[in-house]
């Protein structure tokens, strides 16, 4: 990770850790380096999720925006996704989200996205570092005539939600959907495409007054909303995200179905239907195992990548595949869009059912999820990595992998924000896989600490 973006934009505490003159800065910079060789007024589009942060951010986002002479639209309240589309859409030369997703209220972060949809590659997100950080590179701001202005756009969430609804070739009609907003970005858009495909909704959480997003609700705390669904006789929950990147579903029978899951009955779908690009379905090595044996079973492929939806996409458009994501819910359909979106992500599964006349609790049991454990080793930070090196570690890691026999896994690494080294097991038996867990995690300490 860089020294201000960490996988998925700059973030912290607003006012605190992520101020108004870091933003003024990085608005600054991005549009210095991203239309440095354009030779024309940048247009760049500023979008926002629900938190009381978002327009001190926008307007420090902005004032640096202008001081180079960009015209900035701002859209207001929508999700990530939609930026990413609008983007491309209105032909603008950067989007830029004002949002820190599933935490908490206090928190917010700023991320961009490149003139073609995309999050910005290490080397670029580096270079704006470097400029702010450094004074790497000397900024030229423009006086008179040529400062730059900002304008809103009435018309953004309305072309997103079109767009939305073109993504599926039928109509929801018949279906009874919860859907949890998490008092974020989704509060409109989501609602909004799901009763217009002729579905009948049952929404909670979709008041955001600023400083409730996420607060025990959204995909991070499903376990009230489960209890909702069971118990309102609809067909299924949709829970989202605070900026709506994300989305888990909830069967109806209460049941949690996370991104594991609908990635596997979307790409199984495919397959079936001779759309799955090389029978292919990227994900991170967090993934379960049993997706991956279920896909092998499937004649489905499973290309892994590291943690972190950028590197799915990486993967995704170095090889050519279409269909990607996380165990989180931050799932990729790369013919809809440029990243994850989990209005597009719960619409295909909304379509899956519809199309198949099943419970979703039928098209979820495909297959046994593996229990998991994840226990942090604390270890200092300059040793995060050297227990790949350390040969008594390797000797216990290889002696599980063999006990496991194909039917379990060891994944170590190391953590990207805290001074430790996560060690996951997965196995047939929650209690041995904690036992052997916990001991792995103290012989790191033991080594490493």
């Amino acid at each position: 990770m860089g020294r201000l973006f960490g996988t998925d934009g700059v973030r912290g505490i607003a006012n605190r850790e992520l101020t108004s003159e870091l933003a003024m800065q990085i608005g600054k910079a991005a549009a210095y380096v991203l239309t440095k060789e354009t030779h024309h007024k940048p247009k760049i589009l500023i979008g926002k999720d629900s938190r009381l942060s978002g327009d001190m951010l926008e307007s420090a986002l902005a004032a640096g925006l202008c001081s180079v002479g960009a015209t900035v639209v701002t859209l207001g309240i929508i999700p990530t996704p939609a930026v990413a589309y609008l983007t491309r859409k209105y032909e603008a030369d950067a989007g830029i989200v004002i949002s820190a997703s599933h935490n908490s209220a206090e928190y917010n972060g700023i991320k961009i996205f490149n003139a073609n949809g995309y999050k910005l590659n290490d080397a670029i997100e580096e270079r704006i570092e470097a400029i702010i950080l450094d004074n790497a590179e000397e900024i030229d701001c423009p006086t008179g005539d040529a400062v730059g202005t900002v304008e809103t756009c009435e018309t953004a969430l309305r072309d997103y939600i079109d767009f939305a609804k073109s993504t599926i070739d039928c109509d929801l009609s018949g279906l009874r959907i919860a859907v949890d907003c998490a008092d974020g970005a989704s509060y409109k858009s989501a609602v909004k495409v799901i009763v217009e495909l002729g579905a009948e909704a049952f929404v909670v959480h979709n008041h955001p007054n600023g400083i409730n997003i996420n607060h025990n609700c959204g995909s991070t705390h499903t376990k009230d909303f489960q209890e909702y669904v069971k118990n309102i006789n609809v067909d299924l929950g949709l829970t989202f995200d605070g900026d709506a990147d994300r989305v888990l579903a909830i069967d109806e029978k209460g049941n949690l179905i996370d991104g594991d899951k609908i990635m596997f009955i979307c790409s199984d779908f495919l397959k079936e239907k001779g759309l799955l690009v090389k029978d292919t379905l990227v994900t991170t090595v967090m993934t379960n195992l049993g997706l991956v044996l279920a896909a092998k079973e499937k004649g489905i492929n499973i290309v892994q990548t590291k943690v972190g939806d950028r590197y799915v996409l990486e993967e995704m458009l170095k090889s050519g595949y279409i269909l990607g994501g996380e165990q989180s819910g931050h799932i990729i359909f790369l013919e809809n869009n440029t990243t994850g979106d989990g209005l597009l992500s719960a619409l295909q599964l909304l379509s899956i059912l519809k199309k198949s006349g099943k419970k979703l609790s039928e098209l979820s049991d495909v297959f046994q999820t593996l229990p998991q454990v994840v226990v942090n080793a604390k270890v200092q930070n300059a040793k995060k990595n050297d227990f790949a090196n350390d040969q008594v570690i390797k000797e216990e890691i290889d002696q599980l992998e063999s006990e496991f026999s194909g039917n379990g896994r060891v994944l170590i690494r190391p953590s990207g924000t805290e001074p430790c080294v996560r060690v996951m097991i997965e196995g047939p038996d929650q209690n041995i896989i904690t036992q052997k867990a916990n001991y792995l995690a103290k012989l790191i300490e033991a080594r490493l600490g």
